[in-house]
């Protein structure tokens, strides 16, 4: 009995113990934490933070964008969080967003390297990449897309042709309901592919309607929970399962289609008669050839990912716009009826749009303008990163600090406009002429300003302009449309239906 007992304490007392040092070390790594956490004297104000995760269960990763903007009524246009242990500073109001990106561009002009993008391409591409590489690669993507079309006349006839197909394979519906989400996807990226492939996809092409669909699912998962998670917990996130995973299988199918494409390049280009972006960028790779002093980021790697990268982001934003377009013209059917009067009479109904008709049409430019003020595609804008220790706004921004620059904010602010949260084409009207607005920056600005602006308005209003031309869009009987948004890396519509009747 004595040794029963006896037995029984020393086993309660290593129970206790274990407990103990169970506790003690969770309580060390803890104060570890909030040590480490501790932000500099003068940092932005923000909500209160809890050990190793931050502000993350704090955010309703479905409606980020609206979760702060209830932060920004009470911290004020410099606020702070931590998303797990990344810390963030939120910027708001146009006074600032200037001040960042013209007064203090260089200390602002990084991006962000999220954990996502680090696995799928390193420090490869145009978009992510810094210092040397991306001043490379923009530089020569910029030169590239102009030597391939873009400003010339080339471009926008390859436009002008793509809106005719796209017309053709609406009009296939006759009328009946039909979701226009993969036919927008594709006639857009058709623009961006002449460019970089140096070739069009057909509509019934099996393979490339199967890499819309992996790219739309990967953009939607990289801003979803499960990919928020996983920017936030990687090294515990990449051994579990769940959807973030699907996110590295799709990135890894569009690579290996990229790299194919790469690959039948090799095979028969001329360096004497480059044929797209692709073969420019081969020609830039053979300069640097047996040159061991030279460090260059022109490589193959660089290659799939900045051609990857134009391909991305030549569907993605255009294309997510032209279905706000569709769905906002059919809610408002009085404005499609504006939209097609001013067509039939600068336009007509047979002659082809052209970029020329643009200036003789400002009701229609207006619309396209105020879609993209709702539909409001980059709500946050891309993240930068802070270069060195900042002084900005009487507020200390440490070296690494992450940068979301709040656009929904200055595109929903009453002080600018007079009807903020309602659909009004006069916000960018005055005394019947297209007025432009400081306000309005769908595109950002400065140095790492969106570098495909000019070529997505020109495919907006080529486009939405020929489509309204065709056709009138209608809701489908007995359904009602929602303007209600799905979140991932750009804010796009829940997937609808519409009819598209065809204008005799």
């Amino acid at each position: 009995m004595i040794m029963f007992f006896s037995s029984l304490v020393t086993t309660f007392w290593a129970a206790l113990h274990l407990r103990t040092l169970v506790l003690a070390a969770v309580t060390f790594l803890f104060l570890i934490n909030i040590l480490r956490s501790r932000h500099p004297k003068n940092y932005p104000p923000g909500p209160w933070r809890l050990p190793l995760v931050g502000n993350f269960f704090q955010i309703d990763f479905k409606q980020t964008h609206l979760v702060l903007q209830q932060f920004v009524k009470k911290y004020g246009n410099v606020f702070s969080l931590d998303l797990g242990r990344s810390p963030v500073v939120v910027v708001s109001g146009l006074p600032l967003i200037k001040e960042m990106f013209t007064h203090l561009d260089q200390n602002f002009v990084n991006r962000v390297m999220s954990p996502i993008r680090e696995r799928t391409t390193g420090k490869n591409g145009l978009f992510v990449s810094n210092g040397q590489t991306w001043k490379e690669q923009r530089r020569f993507a910029l030169m590239a897309l102009k030597n391939f079309g873009l400003g010339k006349k080339s471009l926008e006839q390859c436009i002008q042709e793509e809106a005719h197909h796209l017309v053709e394979v609406i009009g296939e519906e006759e009328g009946q309901p039909f979701n226009p989400h993969l036919k927008l996807n594709n006639a857009v990226s058709n623009i961006i592919c002449t460019v970089t492939f140096g070739e069009r996809f057909e509509y019934e092409d099996c393979l490339f309607q199967e890499l819309l669909k992996l790219l739309d699912e990967a953009m939607h998962l990289q801003g979803s929970t499960a990919g928020q998670l996983y920017n936030g917990f990687p090294h515990i996130m990449k051994y579990l399962p769940g959807p973030h995973q699907k996110i590295f299988r799709n990135w890894g199918k569009l690579k290996l289609f990229v790299s194919n494409i790469v690959k039948k390049h090799q095979k028969d280009w001329n360096p004497d008669e480059p044929r797209d972006f692709i073969d420019a960028f081969l020609i830039e790779m053979q300069k640097h050839v047996g040159d061991p002093h030279r460090t260059t980021s022109f490589n193959e790697e660089n290659l799939i990912c900045s051609t990857l990268d134009l391909f991305l982001a030549g569907t993605e934003t255009a294309s997510s716009t032209l279905r706000w377009a569709l769905l906002y013209m059919t809610v408002y059917p009085e404005i499609q009826e504006n939209v097609q009067a001013e067509i039939d009479r600068v336009i007509g109904h047979k002659r082809q749009v052209s970029l020329s008709d643009r200036e003789s049409m400002p009701y229609t430019n207006a619309v396209i303008h105020e879609i993209q003020r709702m539909g409001n595609i980059v709500p946050l804008n891309c993240t930068r990163a802070v270069t060195v220790d900042t002084k900005f706004n009487g507020f200390h921004l440490p070296k690494g600090t992450i940068i979301l620059t709040n656009l929904t904010a200055l595109h929903r602010d009453p002080k600018e406009w007079a009807t903020p949260e309602v659909f009004n084409p006069e916000h960018f009207l005055e005394n019947g002429q297209f007025k432009k607005r400081e306000s309005f920056l769908p595109f950002s600005m400065g140095k790492r300003a969106c570098l495909g602006e000019q070529l997505a308005k020109s495919e907006l209003f080529i486009f939405f302009s020929t489509l309204m031309q065709k056709f009138t869009f209608k809701p489908p009987i007995n359904e009602k449309l929602s303007l209600k948004f799905r979140m991932g890396v750009n804010l796009s519509p829940v997937s609808y239906r519409i009819c598209a009747i065809p204008r005799v």
